[in-house]
């Protein structure tokens, strides 16, 4: 048996679910611990490092290897989790979106790269008082909270491409995406944010800007993609996430 697993994390999956389908496809680490080193959030996807056994006592050893991911970026919307399993942060109307000036948008992927200190989202699991950011979200009581930040480093950026999507096929995504979470996200309240604002959008096109980034342990590329929305002066989220790479261990080796 392996002690150090590559898995592949489907996008709708928590961890914890990726680690028991895979103790269901193989009953030979029933009884053996496993632990993920390294969380995926439920709309990521991509490479999961589980450890099994005794692989477990190197497991800091593994939470600080460093990652490469592919995003989406979607603008003119954000939402308190930063992706789109979140529920809406602002009214968007038709006179409120704007579209991206790439240039300006290349600009800023460009000055990504270095060391910077970067606030935990406030849908974490970091603990604030004894409890996860998110059960204090959840209950509104954040206000009363400075979020904490953590040292973070990003190594490498680059813009990959630019497209838009309709307002059919994001609602589509969305649904889809959704559609996957089990347990309780706030789904029902969710879609029916996405599919309010949608409909007052009706034909209208939204840009997509897909990002590479080579970055350190702890990094949330949820947060990078609402800040580069603040920086362009627009609202923005985290579509997709694709973690292709956690230190040696890459996407074409993940097993499914």
């Amino acid at each position: 048996m392996k002690d150090i697993l590559n898995l592949y994390k489907e996008r709708g999956e928590t961890p914890l679910e990726r680690i028991e389908r895979f103790r269901r496809a193989n009953p030979e680490y029933k009884n053996i611990p496993l632990s993920y080193a390294g969380r995926l959030d439920p709309m990521a996807e991509g490479v999961l490092i589980v450890l099994a056994g005794e692989a477990n006592q190197k497991k800091s050893e593994f939470l600080n290897l460093d990652k490469e991911y592919t995003f989406d970026v979607l603008f003119g919307f954000s939402t308190d989790t930063y992706d789109v399993l979140g529920v809406m942060a602002d009214a968007v109307t038709r006179a409120s979106h704007k579209v991206i000036r790439t240039p300006l948008l290349v600009e800023y992927i460009a000055q990504m790269p270095g060391v910077r200190v970067q606030k935990y989202p406030p849908f974490s699991s970091k603990p604030l008082e004894g409890k996860p950011l998110f059960v204090h979200a959840r209950k509104g009581d954040l206000a009363n909270f400075e979020l904490p930040d953590h040292k973070i480093e990003i190594y490498s950026t680059s813009l990959v491409s630019m497209k838009k999507i309709k307002d059919t096929e994001l609602l589509e995504y969305v649904e889809e995406a959704i559609g996957l979470v089990k347990g309780d996200f706030r789904q029902e309240r969710i879609l029916h944010l996405w599919r309010d604002t949608l409909r007052v959008l009706y034909g209208m096109s939204f840009d997509v800007a897909t990002i590479t980034i080579h970055c350190s342990s702890g990094t949330y590329v949820r947060s990078l993609a609402q800040e580069l929305g603040e920086q362009l002066g627009m609202p923005a989220l985290a579509m997709r996430i694709l973690r292709t790479r956690v230190g040696k261990y890459k996407i074409k080796a993940s097993q499914k």
